[in-house]
């Protein structure tokens, strides 16, 4: 059998209003609503009263054309700032759309990545999101050009009518410093990949690559590459993908369900970073992030890769290619990033090297195949396919106050186990797949070493179950569990700890034409705890049904203050 095309995004139904205006959401959900929703916080703001520069204001997204917009610097707070945080507001008018790509660029670097929420007949969604940018004061502080890219198609196509339009607002705020304070560790220098207009570059196999000459400042010290790799088209759903000699019978999609995101400095591997499986409010079934949105779903995090092993590399005067990839991708990954560099403020020059690199391009992943065909075409069993690599880059700066090395070792796991039972009637297909990432950062001068140790895991558990009855008529059922865990901490401080999980069932039903008539049984939870260093606690837990937020709770898991602190 055929699954249905709508398991790759679900044809969006219903016409509606032809403009709304953008409305600002309270940063507090509301229970009964169906506007879009997680359970993450806000970036949390130091106080005093920010200058806030506007950006752009209602800008209507109706097209595929990208959206220019200029940056001034706030002249009454002219830095250093305490903090800055982009926020953005978003409305799409009720009607019929996909959801959509949605990233902001100032000066060429990323200040946003995210994707819209799908509308409705009768819905018009609003949400807002937040980045703390702080990291890019030193390109803000400085006017530039900006550029939106949030590509939306309204008009008629294959005779369906596609009339929403997608309206944002967008602003700094910049938090100025108070008497004695210290304004916060920002690197020195922010520089775009791709630096040109146009937004993120297209890797649509895993040999694509975006790549990038860069030549840094000759007293580098430290550099950091923040990635953001998003699955698009046939890779919108990696994690179902077959090895290609199954997924012709598998009716999937091919190159494994292994995906990861590759650096590479002068052609020598020099990072890496696990692929998040992010699902777009249209993905397999709308009605399941119908108001609980996935995780990171309208905005993406950045994943930071350590490159100051090679600082001394980069601080030689010469250029350097710096090369980003997918594993496997199979059309395709867009692929943004921004590198920081922090530079000895008491040196011209600083010397180094590298001493040592164990990365290497991943070997092959391991692929199990347990798959039998009937004598009447039914096809069941298991694939899986894994990947485990462990490496150690290390290297050092000659620096005005030292020699500083830098040790990093890593170890990546991934396995993503898929049974399959398809007949003529059923296809079914069950996932369940984990990613653990540990690091280890040693950093020292010789009489002190500093080490950071992180734990990364993003577990997620995938239920697909396609049905067509006597009747002709036909099912599909849905169930997901996606996680995000993340533990960071030295051997001075607190482990800061960050755990989120979205659950979510539905089944849609569809007629014997294959036309959509209604949805059951939605159900959907979420749950984001947080605890950092300062001993800053956050929980929150949501559960919705039909599609309509019925339960908020706070801080379940958070100690109670103590009443005797001053």
């Amino acid at each position: 059998m055929s699954r249905p095309l709508c398991f790759a995004l679900l044809c969006a139904v219903g016409l509606g209003a032809a403009h709304a205006q953008v409305v600002l959401v309270p940063n507090s959900p509301q229970l009964g609503s169906p506007n879009p929703v997680s359970a993450e916080p806000l970036v949390i703001r130091p106080p005093g009263t920010p200058c806030t520069v506007h950006l752009f204001s209602e800008l209507a997204f109706a097209n595929f054309d990208p959206k220019t917009f200029d940056y001034v610097p706030p002249a009454r707070c002219p830095g250093p700032w305490a903090k800055v945080v982009f926020t953005a507001d978003f409305t799409v008018t009720a009607g019929n759309q996909f959801d959509r790509t949605a990233a902001f660029y100032l000066g060429h670097a990323n200040i946003y990545y995210g994707t819209t929420a799908e509308p409705g007949a009768t819905l018009s969604p609003s949400w807002h999101v937040e980045r703390d940018v702080t990291d890019l004061s030193a390109l803000l502080r400085t006017a530039h050009s900006g550029e939106a890219d949030l590509g939306n198609f309204v008009g008629t196509s294959g005779g369906v009518v596609y009339n929403s339009i997608i309206y944002a607002n967008a602003a700094l705020e910049f938090y100025p410093l108070h008497d004695h304070e210290t304004a916060p560790p920002t690197p020195d220098l922010v520089i775009p990949l791709p630096d040109a207009a146009g937004g993120a570059a297209t890797l649509s196999t895993g040999a694509s690559q975006l790549t990038q000459n860069v030549s840094l400042p000759l007293n580098t010290e430290r550099v950091f590459l923040d990635v953001i790799a998003q699955s698009q088209s046939g890779d919108e759903f990696w994690y179902t993908c077959v090895p290609n000699d199954v997924s012709g019978e598998l009716e999937s999609c091919g190159n494994t369900a292994f995906r990861e995101t590759e650096v590479s400095i002068d052609g020598q591997p020099a990072g890496v970073a696990p692929v998040y499986p992010w699902i777009y409010t249209g993905g397999i079934d709308p009605f399941l992030w119908q108001p609980i949105t996935g995780i990171q779903t309208l905005d993406f995090k950045p994943y930071r890769i350590d490159l100051t092993p090679f600082a001394g590399w980069f601080a030689n005067g010469k250029p350097h290619l710096l090369a980003l990839s997918v594993y496997d991708a199979d059309g395709y990954f867009l692929a943004t990033a921004n590198l920081l560099v922090y530079t000895d403020q008491h040196a011209e020059r600083v010397t180094g090297d590298v001493l040592r690199n164990t990365l290497k391009p991943p070997l092959t992943p391991v692929v199990r195949e347990k798959l039998t065909t009937d004598a009447s075409g039914n096809v069941s069993g298991t694939v899986t396919v894994s990947s485990k690599r462990s490496y150690e880059i290390a290297g050092y700066v000659e620096t005005s106050h030292g020699r500083i090395e830098t040790t990093l070792a890593g170890r990546l796991q991934f396995e993503n186990a898929q049974s399959f039972s398809i007949t003529a009637t059923n296809y079914v297909q069950n996932i369940a797949q984990s990613t653990t990432f540990d690091t280890v950062t040693l950093r020292g001068d010789g009489a002190s070493t500093q080490t950071t140790t992180t734990k990364l895991s993003y577990p997620f558990v995938l239920d697909y179950a396609y049905a067509v009855n006597a009747n002709g008529s036909s099912t599909q059922t849905t169930s997901v569990d996606q996680q995000y865990q993340r533990a960071e901490w030295d051997q001075r401080r607190e482990p800061a700890i960050v755990r989120s999980e979205v659950k979510s069932a539905d089944t849609l039903d569809f007629d014997a034409s294959g036309n959509f008539t209604g949805n059951a049984s939605q159900s959907s939870s979420a749950r984001y705890f947080e605890t950092s260093a300062q001993r800053h606690c956050y929980d929150r837990r949501l559960s919705a049904a039909a599609g309509i937020l019925t339960s908020i709770k706070n801080g379940v898991d958070c100690p109670a203050p103590d009443s005797s602190s001053p």
